[in-house]
């Protein structure tokens, strides 16, 4: 069959190699095609901005959320893609930059597969898919006030060059220098949570629902949450987080609102059932869209802003300021029913670094006299392959002297289980989202530092990490740079990774993927 388009940035690339007809997200081909050509001239732009030293925040953020928008499952809008190529267009004639243009007809020209070597063509979407990641948490930073010139530079000077690198030594030492903003991005993004909103706490989350109407709140962004929370605190209306959202109940600043009342339903793979009986609007601050059939009851329902956006939803804009109006949520809000209950009872989170760090000499203690045997990171995403009820298998199948150390939505897969604690600490140690990933990569190295280990690989931790999108990509390359290894990814291997990279993965990381359940719960012991 002639490919119509090629994508396989993320976990549901058909038959694990690519979409080449039509996106399992829900993109068409022509949606690719746009996708593929405004990464092309943001290349193009930062090749510029790089030759020409170019030091304009306004084209640096627009780079760095350019690549945002292209993060799987976070804006389906053909519209901002056409505007975004004709900016970008503008920028690189505004500084005199030199362009190549194309026809969206000719996507082989400028999509992935114009790189005709696998080997170099895999290990390219590695540091670009990486890059997409990185470039999402340092957004959320930036919109609450926090940036890294260093960042932008970095970004601006690998997708510059990328697609000219032909040595895969060369490429090799990107990825690993990649993992190392990484680090840098995940460093910045909790800076900017914790100083904004204050250090995670342990907290109760209700998962069930009140007497008033509600919004639905999914994505990432903390900013557009508490200025939502802020209009509508006098209005009879409740907001509840969905997904992605879920960490925002463990934030001190955010927990004062008394109606942000608790998390509705589960993962963002499970959103067209959870929203059916949500009854109430849905806003999608970030990515992790699924689109709404024809059909579904909430269609007329939802809103976008940020860097995510889906045809028909109503897209709330900012000012000058970064201030948004979310009046017409409210308004529609106050004429639904309240939330259908799907579940009750509550889950616990706000393990985060520094609440980890306040438990450090119960968790020391409880480690030196055996009690508490292993640790195992589950991080990452969750997914709709039924492959991922793997994760839940596995959690339940855990001896009881290990603790689960997590953070993002794969989560979901373990969180409502009844896995108990040692000693008074949860097996189950929810950090946050994987926004929040670097809290893990903290309590590793502090870990490291309190039982005075020369390498981090000494530890009693093991890696099981789901993954599924970018974020997940530029989380793994962190751990990576830090010489974190043993890390089994799954459900699969990323699809552009060939076999002679997987090789090399395997050889100098031993990075694997999953196996079965009782294979891999014996590999760790």
């Amino acid at each position: 069959m002639e490919n119509k388009m090629f994508c396989f940035q993320c976990q549901e690339a058909a038959g694990n190699v690519a979409c080449n007809v039509k996106g399992v997200c829900g993109k068409d081909d022509e949606l690719a095609k746009r996708m593929d050509l405004f990464k092309s001239y943001l290349k193009q732009l930062a090749k510029v901005v790089v030759e020409k030293d170019v030091n304009d925040k306004k084209i640096n953020q627009f780079i760095m959320n350019g690549l945002f928008k292209l993060i799987t499952n976070a804006n389906f809008e053909p519209r901002v893609f056409d505007e975004q190529a004709q900016q970008a267009k503008e920028y690189i004639e505004k500084i005199g930059g030199k362009l190549n243009e194309y026809d969206l007809n000719e996507w082989e020209k400028f999509g992935v597969l114009k790189e005709e070597n696998e080997d170099l063509r895999g290990v390219k979407e590695l540091i670009f898919t990486g890059l997409m990641g990185l470039c999402a948490y340092h957004s959320h930073a930036q919109n609450l006030g926090y940036d890294d010139e260093d960042l932008y530079n970095f970004v601006n000077a690998s997708i510059a060059r990328i697609d000219n690198i032909k040595d895969l030594n060369e490429l090799i030492a990107l990825v690993d220098k990649t993992g190392e903003y990484g680090v840098k991005a995940m460093a910045l993004l909790d800076k900017a949570n914790t100083q904004t909103f204050g250090n995670p706490e342990i907290s109760e989350v209700n998962i069930g629902v009140g007497n008033n109407p509600g919004i639905l709140v999914s994505g990432h962004d903390l900013d557009d949450l508490i200025q939502l929370l802020e209009q509508s605190k006098d209005s009879g209306v409740d907001i509840y987080t969905h997904s992605e959202m879920l960490p925002a109940h463990y934030y001190p600043k955010l927990k004062k609102y008394s109606h942000l009342v608790g998390n509705y339903g589960n993962s963002w793979a499970t959103q067209k059932e959870e929203f059916e009986t949500f009854n109430g609007p849905i806003v999608f601050t970030t990515n992790c869209i699924i689109p709404p059939s024809e059909k579904a009851s909430y269609k007329d329902k939802l809103y976008a802003t940020g860097n995510a956006n889906h045809p028909g939803f109503k897209y709330i804009e900012k000012d000058e300021n970064g201030k948004k109006d979310f009046s017409e949520v409210i308004k529609q809000a106050q004429k639904c029913e309240k939330p259908t209950e799907i579940e009750s009872g509550s889950i616990v989170g706000g393990f985060a670094h520094s609440q980890v760090f306040a438990l450090a000499d119960k968790v020391v203690e409880n480690v030196k006299n055996g009690s508490i045997r292993k640790f195992i990171v589950m991080a990452g995403c969750d997914g709709r392959h039924v492959s991922r009820n793997y994760y839940t298998d596995f959690a339940s199948g855990l001896n009881k002297d290990t603790i689960i150390l997590t953070a993002g939505c794969a989560k979901y897969r373990y969180n409502k289980l009844n896995l108990g604690d040692i000693n008074g600490i949860p097996r189950v140690l929810d950090a946050g989202q994987c926004n929040d990933s670097y809290s893990l990569a903290v309590i590793a190295l502090k870990l490291k530092e309190i039982f005075e280990l020369n390498d981090i690989n000494e530890l009693p931790i093991s890696y099981n990490i789901a993954w599924y999108e970018q974020k997940a990509v530029i989380v793994l390359l962190a751990l990576l740079h830090l010489g974190v290894k043993n890390i089994k990814l799954g459900p699969t291997l990323p699809a552009f990774i060939s076999s002679n990279v997987a090789d090399f993965l395997i050889e100098t990381f031993n990075i694997s993927t999953i196996d079965s359940v009782e294979s891999d719960l014996n590999a760790i012991g």
